[in-house]
């Protein structure tokens, strides 16, 4: 089996830098007499970064704010690109990442299904197929019809994680939003992920929570200041972090 039949993603020395403006002029006026004025910061947030995820991995990635995690997994998503470097995934992938993203806040819950599952790649005969199985699954039956800037952000999150299981992808990326909404549905989450484990979806988690990565994640990768400072089994990695972090 080649690299690219094994891994599902491969992270290849990827480095990704934001330009961070101060003083920005604000008027017409500001900007014709300070136009050389600005101040601009470049902050380097991943740092040579080399990573592969093998085809059925559940892959945690860990590390305290600003440490790198939600950049590597959009460059994952192709949200951003790399500086430098270059990331290759291997298979169709879904991902859940800031709360809301891709839905239009004055279409009801039915209208963004249809146009949230479009952008993962599903056409209109596929999404009509899974409409049902969606909505049951986020139980917003009640609401469906309804404008989704009326929701609560727990009702976005189920509405954002019903779409994305359902589009039948082979890797799922997912950011802390499992941490909105209820108990009760949070742990429905949960067990659809250990479904989706089992089916051999990879799949990698953003989270600070150590007790999810311990369930869940065959493995665990600790970002620190745009580095990679631990790669291994979960429990080893989690048992270190938590130490030197605490």
């Amino acid at each position: 089996m080649s690299e690219a039949e094994e891994n599902a993603i491969i992270v290849d020395n990827v480095y990704k830098n934001f330009n961070v403006y101060y003083d920005k002029t604000n008027t017409i006026k500001e900007k014709v007499l300070f136009w050389n004025k600005s101040k601009k910061e470049v902050r380097e947030i991943l740092k040579g970064i080399n990573l592969k995820i093998k085809k059925g991995e559940v892959v945690g990635l860990i590390g305290v704010n600003g440490s790198g995690k939600s950049t590597l997994l959009k460059l994952m998503t192709k949200i951003i690109y790399p500086n430098k470097g270059r990331i290759i995934t291997n298979g169709k992938l879904t991902s859940l990442l800031e709360l809301g993203a891709g839905f239009h806040p004055d279409f009801s819950g039915r209208e963004n299904i249809y146009f949230n599952a479009s952008i993962f790649g599903l056409s209109r005969k596929e999404i009509d197929e899974r409409l049902d199985k969606i909505i049951e699954f986020s139980e917003l039956e009640g609401y469906i019809d309804n404008p989704v800037r009326t929701y609560s952000s727990g009702m976005y999150m189920r509405l954002a994680f019903s779409v994305a299981i359902n589009v039948d992808a082979d890797i799922l990326l997912i950011d802390e939003i499992l941490s909105v909404g209820d108990q009760h549905f949070q742990e429905k989450c949960y067990q659809k992920i250990e479904d989706l484990k089992a089916e051999g979806k990879t799949i990698v988690i953003v989270t600070h929570g150590m007790d999810t990565v311990n369930r869940f994640c065959t493995r665990a990768v600790w970002l620190h200041q745009g580095k990679i400072k631990m790669d291994g089994d979960a429990q080893s990695v989690t048992k270190v972090y938590l130490e030197e972090t605490a």
